[in-house]
């Protein structure tokens, strides 16, 4: 029988030997295997920005003269006062011999000629825009303002722009008669897509259906004319007073404000009373070129004394 010694010697070794090549995939697994990569780096999702909301503003009355009103939702007129303020789609009006001053902030200013009618269309902290109805403003800009100031006019598709610091006037006849006249800045003026720029010192028309006229310096004289009639005394009480002024012009007849036409031609009636009197003809451009003129009229409706039947013979036996 042979001897198992040496088998049992060997089996140590031999389940060592097992145990060591069991243990040869562990280990490459655990410290031969490659790395896994890494995981890809978290990418944060975009910022989103929130939407810069412009801040709404409103225009304040600063300054009131006269009869000025404020109109009211249901859209009757209310009497204005200092510190009212107006926001968008609201409207202020003056009346003949009023004045009104508008202030948005720090930025803009607006000045209400008589006869004049506004509305706010916009009015933010980079942006006046206001619709000229019928009259007379001014658009001011105070200097060093990033400030962009837009005026159109009603019944036209006139509009007139200022960028940054300057001033500038428009009126606007309601019929599509439109002026601009710039005193400090640059204007851009727009009308049937026709754009020119109006410097300061310069002012430019726009006529019902056309097209801006080239800017020309603002004239010395607004060439009024009034055709006064030729008698000094007069029967009647009614006075027709007509005339012709630069188009674009603001026309005061008798302390009223009278429209004037594309070509300037106004008229006006005008109520006198018994005795001397003194009717006066204001015209105002939007260069702030001011003429005037004057005219007396004395009115005598006393009816002629009667001459008696006796006065009558006797004036006819003399001549016989």
């Amino acid at each position: 029988m042979a001897d198992s010694r040496p088998s049992r010697r060997q089996a140590p070794f031999l389940i060592g030997l097992v145990s060591i090549l069991a243990a040869l995939p562990v280990g490459w697994f655990v410290f031969l295997r490659p790395p896994p990569p890494p995981p890809p780096p978290l990418v944060a999702p975009p910022a989103v920005e929130a939407p810069v909301v412009a801040r709404q503003l409103v225009l304040e009355l600063t300054q009131v003269s006269g009869k000025v009103e404020v109109q009211n939702t249901d859209g009757s007129w209310r009497e204005a006062a200092v510190g009212m303020s107006l926001r968008r789609d609201e409207r202020v009006r003056t009346d003949d011999g009023s004045y009104a001053m508008l202030i948005g902030g720090e930025s803009v200013e607006v000045h209400m000629d008589p006869g004049t009618e506004i509305s706010v269309d916009e009015l933010t902290e980079s942006l006046s825009r206001i619709l000229l109805a019928r009259g007379m403003a001014t658009a001011v800009v105070r200097p060093g303002q990033r400030h962009t100031f837009e005026v159109k006019a009603a019944n036209s598709d006139a509009k007139a722009t200022l960028q940054q610091g300057g001033a500038f006037t428009m009126s606007n006849n309601g019929e599509g008669t439109v002026a601009v006249g710039t005193r400090d800045g640059e204007v851009t003026l727009v009308g049937q897509g026709k754009v020119v720029i109006v410097r300061a010192g310069q002012q430019a028309v726009v006529r019902p259906g056309q097209a801006p006229s080239e800017p020309s310096a603002v004239p010395t004289s607004l060439l009024l004319k009034v055709d006064w009639p030729s008698e000094r005394t007069r029967r009647e009480r009614e006075l027709v007073v007509r005339g012709q002024v630069s188009p674009g012009s603001r026309v005061e007849v008798a302390g009223v404000t009278v429209k004037s036409d594309a070509e300037g031609n106004f008229q006006r009636k005008v109520i006198l009373r018994e005795g001397r009197n003194t009717v006066d003809v204001q015209a105002y451009g939007v260069g702030r070129t001011r003429q005037q003129e004057r005219h007396d009229v004395v009115v005598d409706t006393t009816p002629p004394p009667l001459k008696t039947e006796t006065e009558n013979i006797w004036n006819q036996a003399r001549d016989d």
